[in-house]
């Protein structure tokens, strides 16, 4: 089998431990990208969370192409053409955030400029996710949130505990209406239903011509699922979820053990 895309999850996938990309995967990465072969970084992050990567891996190129906020944007990375965009409207926004109060977890919304809380006890983890991504964190009331944002996602974040028993009383209607993944222990990710990783995978591929059984998706976890089911090869790393590794065709090592660099030395 020919694989002219890789789809990549970014954190415990391309980076290790230390959130770095090792010499063994940026080498690999960059001989791949040379001879011709779309790597394409896809994950939770909105963009500007992504620059360092895409810079060190030197993917700014004319053929380069960029999945984030779980598949919620796709776009070429040098003349930022979207090829796809989902987004929540101001009704969902409302809807949603009263639903977070409602379960008690805590809640922020994110669009293409900043994070906003409604929430005057911050959490940690929506400071944890501001820095993490590079972008600006801004208080907000409710009612200062206007009906002409861009809401690209919104994340119920907790203590695992909390947010597990948060989690436990939605409403069905709600996952149904929404996509939502639990992303790591403390994020719940809320997206416009047509939004995922698998969906954004498909539309590039579509986009650039490439069928399904040219791609392949490597993650380790919940919100890598639908790329890896979706992609003619799902790679699961060593330290990913069981579910994430039942879905996959291949497992490869850790991302402390240089996972993604074996998989594509290995099978491609």
């Amino acid at each position: 089998m020919s694989v002219k895309l890789v789809a990549i999850d970014i954190d415990g996938t391309l980076l290790d431990s230390n959130r770095k990309i090792s010499p063994k995967v940026k080498d690999t990465l960059k001989r791949a990208n040379e001879s011709g072969m779309y790597i394409v970084l896809c994950t939770g992050r909105p963009l500007p969370g992504v620059k360092e990567q895409l810079a060190e891996l030197e993917l700014y190129g004319e053929n380069d192409y960029v999945i984030t906020y779980n598949g919620s944007l796709v776009q070429a990375t040098k003349s930022n053409e979207i090829i796809s965009q989902y987004t929540l409207s101001y009704n969902d926004f409302l809807e949603i955030e009263l639903m977070a109060r409602k379960v008690g977890a805590h809640l922020h919304t994110i669009d293409d400029k900043a994070i906003y809380t409604a929430n005057r006890d911050i959490g940690k983890y929506t400071v944890h996710e501001a820095y993490l991504v590079d972008m600006p964190l801004k208080y907000r009331a409710v009612d200062e949130m206007t009906p002409d944002m861009s809401i690209i996602k919104m994340m119920m974040i907790d203590e695992p505990d909390v947010l597990d028993n948060a989690i436990r009383q939605l409403p069905k209607e709600f996952s149904n209406k929404y996509t939502t993944v639990k992303s790591t222990d403390f994020y719940y990710e809320i997206l416009n239903k047509e939004a995922s990783k698998g969906n954004a995978l498909a539309k590039l591929a579509e986009h650039l011509g490439i069928s399904q059984s040219e791609t392949m998706a490597i993650g380790d976890n919940e919100n890598d699922l639908s790329m890896i089911e979706y992609a003619g090869i799902g790679v699961a790393m060593g330290n990913a979820t069981e579910n994430v590794k039942r879905a996959a065709d291949i497992q490869t090592t850790s991302n402390d053990e240089d996972g993604v660099a074996e998989v594509l030395l290995n099978y491609i």
